[in-house]
């Protein structure tokens, strides 16, 4: 099947949200911070959130879709040149704690506890990124992480992110990434590393 990557729109967020809750049912930071009771439609509202307060006005929303349209990966990029406003994210995260459940006190000691880890650089963030299980292990999520590589080449910065899975490091390792800190969620949680692809102009 082919894949296109493009730009998608305010008409692809519940498709957008429904790859990512897909995607990151399982994944070690969602599993430890968002309640298990309908979790993933719990998981489907927060990536709704994300995308359509954030990632559409503020950043870039790629997608691979299918012939039909539909999406099969989804990045979310955000972009130091489009900041997004305090009151936006005090919303999104007004919302994410309501969404988390039982799981809000861990949510906000996890948070906590990676808040050392984030840099205040002028730098492209790779927000969020997920393929649908279904299509996993065609290259789409690479493909659709490469326009929003490219435009922090354009633009002379690095890249940022934060992942929670040890084989995603590997796979971040591999577009140019490097582990630039790691944080423990306490009492029991995910391991969290930050990673930062350097700017094209510190490329050798």
């Amino acid at each position: 099947m082919q894949f296109e990557v493009r730009r998608i729109g305010p008409g692809s967020t519940a498709g957008a949200a429904a790859v990512l809750a897909d995607a990151f049912d399982g994944y070690p930071w969602t599993t430890w911070t968002v309640a298990a009771d309908r979790h993933r439609e719990r998981l489907a509202a927060m990536f709704a959130g994300t995308v359509a307060a954030v990632g559409l006005p503020y950043g870039d929303v790629w997608a691979a879709v299918d012939p039909a349209g539909r999406p099969a990966a989804v990045a979310v990029w955000l972009r130091p040149d489009r900041p997004v406003p305090d009151d936006v994210w005090a919303g999104v995260a007004a919302r994410n704690a309501e969404l988390a459940g039982d799981r809000y006190p861990a949510l906000r000691a996890a948070d906590e506890a990676c808040a050392s880890l984030r840099s205040a650089e002028p730098a492209f963030l790779l927000a969020t990124v997920g393929v649908r299980g279904a299509d996993q292990g065609r290259g789409l999520g690479a493909r659709v992480l490469r326009p929003g590589l490219a435009d922090a080449d354009r633009a002379g910065l690095p890249a940022l992110l934060e992942t929670s899975s040890e084989p995603n490091v590997r796979f971040y390792r591999r577009l140019g990434f490097a582990v630039t800190g790691r944080a423990r969620v306490p009492d029991g949680g995910p391991d969290v590393w930050a990673m930062r692809r350097p700017a094209a102009g510190e490329r050798v």
